[in-house]
């Protein structure tokens, strides 16, 4: 064998090794390809991106940021384009850059700000109560016993000019007594003494009607029956036959049902919007297809600690009775507008707990996270009162792909608001990392890592899809082997790296958390 043929054997023999390591490698993995750029340091010099024209430091993966690669081409670790990091990006500050084209393929949507009228459309459940305005109460204007009670229980209906009760008054049979007496009288000074029996007729709880009755007939009363002055409920019932009364005492309350009151609970940000006098309508389930209408007679100064709303006082005309108090109603409150408000989609405003925030694009695949200050939501459109101006672009999905972008070009314009850590600061306390819990399916493994295909992990904000996971440090539990279903547990480490913090069979118990580290 010539030594043409020697080299050429050795060049097949060392092409064979390396496609066979790939293979093993990267050739289980869906969407991986045996021709992925290898991995590299950032080139000296920029290249170009055909597309783009920009210069491109590197080439990388952003759900595996550690690895970077010198030339565009399929990421080894998932099923996606390579994703360029541009030179000129430095000079942005707080500007994140993403290909144009992984916006088109991850669905990016933007929508313009713009200005226009917020309506807001306001209803309320409350419930029905007396209106205190018309409550009547039946005092005893003498002292006596109660002889008859033709109203003898609470809630009783009862008609105007219906009798209540007839009490025994002994004071007014001697204050008639004396008025007759003085009346038959001749003396110079009768006329006066008639005219102070008069009045102590009147101290002692008679009605004028009766008065004039006794000086008709001449026939002494005493008995008075004491009738009802309006229509309605009776409230309260403070009296039996048999008892002694005395001048005062409360003997019914009734309340009138030709109004009530509606109590509907409105929170307390929709509270400033509502004036009194404003129309509404109600509606009660006991009775279908019935509208009552009334007006807010008054909002009250006082907020529910609780539930955080504040009630709004309706009255609303029930001279039927339909409603009764203590009955809940649904009732609408009417239109709201806000004028000439700057508006954006409401699923484009970010709330991270201690602000708002919403990602602005500025074309050609650059995007900056503005703090703004929010306002109204309705209709699915927010009001922004300051931070935007109309015309530009927010992001109304995908925020947390540039957000994850913002992280790892380390711009200090994270949603959270949180700076990037400086490596010359030291850090002296370290939160420790979230673990995450799922089910997969083993795709291919070594003694490092495993390949796995799982589900949706809400709690990463992963979807489905296939990756690898890091195992240093230990070796892999006995038995586990390719097409396996498995439980594990991870946890992203500080160089964006998914490690496995816990593995075992799907058939098993969940992983207990540190093991197989």
């Amino acid at each position: 064998m010539n030594r043409t043929a020697v080299a050429a054997a050795v060049a097949a023999l060392v092409a064979c090794l390396a496609t066979g390591y790939t293979a093993f490698r990267y050739g289980m993995r869906e969407g991986a390809s045996l021709g992925a750029p290898a991995a590299a340091s950032p080139p000296a010099a920029p290249s170009v991106d055909p597309q783009t024209g920009r210069g491109v430091l590197y080439w990388h993966d952003p759900m595996t940021p550690g690895q970077k690669f010198d030339k565009p081409g399929k990421s080894p670790f998932m099923d996606m384009e390579l994703v360029p990091v541009y030179a000129d990006e430095a000079s942005d500050e707080g500007i994140v850059t993403i290909s144009p084209r992984v916006v088109q393929s991850l669905g990016i949507r933007t929508a313009e700000v713009v200005r226009g009228a917020l309506t807001r459309h306001l209803q309320a459940v409350g419930s029905v109560a007396y209106n205190e305005r018309e409550l009547v109460l039946v005092q005893a204007r003498v002292a006596g016993f109660v002889e008859k009670l033709h109203v003898r229980a609470p809630l009783d209906r009862v008609r105007e000019g219906e009798p209540l009760v007839e009490i025994l008054a002994p004071d007014w049979v001697a204050a008639q007594e004396e008025y007759l007496a003085l009346r038959r009288m001749r003396t110079p000074d009768a006329e006066s003494l008639r005219a102070a029996a008069r009045q102590r007729m009147q101290l002692v709880g008679m009605s004028e009607e009766a008065i004039l009755d006794l000086e008709k007939t001449g026939e002494v009363r005493s008995r008075v029956v004491l009738t009802a002055p309006v229509s309605g409920v009776v409230a309260e019932l403070g009296v039996r036959e048999g008892m002694n009364v005395a001048a005062g005492t409360t003997l019914f309350r009734i309340n009138s049902l030709a109004s009530v009151w509606i109590n509907a609970d409105v929170p307390e940000a929709q509270g400033a919007m509502l004036k009194a006098g404003r129309p509404v309508e109600a509606r009660a389930a006991a009775w279908p297809g019935a509208l009552f209408k009334g007006r807010i007679h008054s909002l009250l100064p006082q907020v529910n600690p609780i539930t955080r709303t504040v009630t709004a006082r309706v009255e609303i005309a029930n001279p039927d009775g339909r409603l009764a108090p203590g009955m809940y109603v649904t009732v609408d409150l009417g239109s709201v507008a806000i004028a000439h408000a700057l508006l954006v989609p409401s699923e484009a405003v970010i709330q991270t707990g201690r602000r708002s925030v919403v990602i602005a694009a500025l074309g050609e695949g650059r995007f900056r996270p503005v703090e703004v200050e929010t306002g109204a939501e309705a209709n699915g459109q927010t009001e922004i009162r300051k931070g935007l101006d109309p015309g530009q672009n927010v992001v109304v999905s995908g925020q947390f792909l540039i957000d994850s972008e913002a992280s790892l070009k380390a711009t200090g314009a994270r949603l959270e608001g949180a700076p990037a850590p400086d490596a010359a600061t030291p850090q002296v306390h370290k939160a420790a990392p979230q673990v995450h819990q799922a089910e997969g399916e083993i795709v291919s493994l070594t003694s490092r890592e495993v390949l796995i295909r799982h589900g949706d992990i809400p709690s990463a904000g992963m979807g489905a899809m296939t990756m690898p996971f890091l195992i240093s440090g230990a070796a892999l539990p006995p038995g586990l082997k390719k097409g396996d279903r498995i439980r594990f547990e991870f946890s992203v480490r500080p160089d964006a790296q998914y490690q496995i913090t816990g593995i075992a069979p799907a058939d098993a118990s969940t992983p207990e958390h540190g093991a197989h580290r």
